[in-house]
């Protein structure tokens, strides 16, 4: 046998070869390219989303307050009887008097002043007077919010140019709200008060501090129950099952479970945990096994991985100087692959802590105006109060649902922030 023989023409077969690595390199650089499109690509969608959301949710944080001094009529207010008195149609009259405003026989003008400022008056001179009642025939300054169609229009979304017979606030409630931001009544302002209140059927009112509470109450019950049950079940599988069918079996079905709807496992915890168990509907409790339960495979999964990762050499190590095998695994591979754990626990977490149709299917979509009073009372979370507040009538409580989802997302940051940086500090490199 001989080797083939070579081209005798070397300036063609220099050409030939010149082509080719053209080719390659050509090739290579449409690889990176279609690369680093694709990073723009997603990168421009994520901008889109984030940009949306913002842009629309942003305004929640500016809020409208008015401050007035009222007078408490004793006229009007009986102190044998004071949660009798109208305390709201008593701070719209007096509204209307420092206007130069007059109202009528039927009342009208009250009502459509009680439209452009918050109730919020009303429950805190009630409040108020309940507490020391000495306050009747006296003045007293409030400050509270303005009705949400009427910060619509401070903020610009309620236009007077739109025709009258197509919004809320007519002509003359907006001479009124001109006037008192003319008089420096009306002042602009952070909205602390979204952070801090819960739910309310009156959107300036409304707020994500039940959800918030609720969320992490339910994640707390989540994390209590699959990490422990998952990180076990993970070592015993990696580290001290037999390889059989039955194990091969278990793990596929592992993975099968992982990819499991998840609307499957509210339906599953509504049959089991509230139609047969009867843990109470709506609570942080059902809500955390609900989700323990669908976070279990990826702890599982992910803790299985961070395993394997650990070379063999750390357990021939231990198991040469004498430790037993369950000395080894707990002493020494957990441990090395705990990095990787926590990271696939709190990834799962996260996960976890945006899904709304499992909780739906278990009736957490309640309206509940406070917060919750213990892990069985009931609660609502983050992704459904936004499902809640994006299907109501209310123009104003759109505008909430984006400013909630930015909430969520900050919660998940946060959490996936957490993970990175527990990576980062208990990583090795082997």
């Amino acid at each position: 046998m001989t080797d083939a023989a070579l081209p005798t023409d070397k300036a063609a077969f220099r050409l030939g070869l010149e082509t080719r690595l053209k080719k390659r390199y050509a090739q290579e650089r449409r690889f990176r390219l279609y690369g680093q499109l694709a990073i723009v690509f997603a990168l421009g969608f994520l901008a889109l989303l984030v940009g949306r959301i913002g842009l629309q949710g942003y305004s929640t944080f500016i809020d409208y307050e008015v401050t007035q001094t009222i007078y408490v009529d004793p006229a009007k207010v009986d102190a044998a009887d004071i949660g009798g008195a109208n305390f709201d149609l008593l701070v719209a009259d007096q509204m209307l008097a420092k206007l130069g405003e007059k109202d009528d026989e039927f009342g009208e003008a009250s009502g459509k002043m009680m439209d452009i400022i918050s109730n919020d008056f009303g429950f805190q001179l009630l409040k108020m007077i309940k507490a020391d009642p000495s306050l009747i025939g006296k003045r007293v300054t409030l400050t509270g919010p303005v009705k949400a169609d009427a910060a619509l229009y401070y903020k610009g979304e309620l236009k007077r140019s739109t025709p009258q017979d197509e919004r809320k606030l007519d002509d003359r409630q907006l001479a009124w709200l001109d006037k008192m931001q003319a008089s420096g009544a009306v002042t602009k302002g952070f909205n602390l008060g979204f952070l801090t209140k819960s739910d309310s059927t009156e959107p300036e009112q409304a707020g994500v501090l039940g959800a918030v509470v609720g969320s992490a109450m339910m994640l707390l019950v989540t994390a209590v129950l699959a990490v422990p049950i998952g990180v076990l079940a993970a070592t015993y599988l990696e580290e001290f099952a037999p390889k059989t069918r039955w194990t091969d079996l278990i793990e596929v079905n592992i993975n099968n479970l992982a990819a499991v709807p998840s609307i499957v496992y509210g339906l599953l915890g509504l049959a089991v945990f509230i139609n047969w168990l009867h843990v109470p509907r709506s609570s942080p409790l059902v809500g955390g096994l609900v989700l323990a339960l669908m976070a279990l495979p990826t702890v599982i999964i992910a803790t299985r991985s961070a395993l394997k990762a650990v070379p063999p050499s750390i357990r021939e190590a231990a198991l040469g100087v004498g430790a037993s095998r369950t000395q080894t695994v707990f002493h020494h591979v957990l441990p090395l692959a705990m990095p990787g754990v926590m990271t696939g626990a709190i990834l799962s977490l996260a996960h976890a802590l945006g899904e709304t149709a499992p909780l739906l299917m278990i009736g957490m979509i309640s309206f509940v105006p406070g917060v919750p009073e213990g892990f069985t009372g009931a609660a609502t979370v983050l992704p459904v109060q936004v499902f809640i507040w994006e299907n109501a009538s209310e123009r104003a409580f759109h505008e909430r649902t984006a400013a909630a989802i930015l909430v969520l997302l900050a919660f998940m940051i946060v959490m996936n922030l957490a993970a990175i940086l527990l990576r980062r500090r208990f990583e090795r490199r082997w």
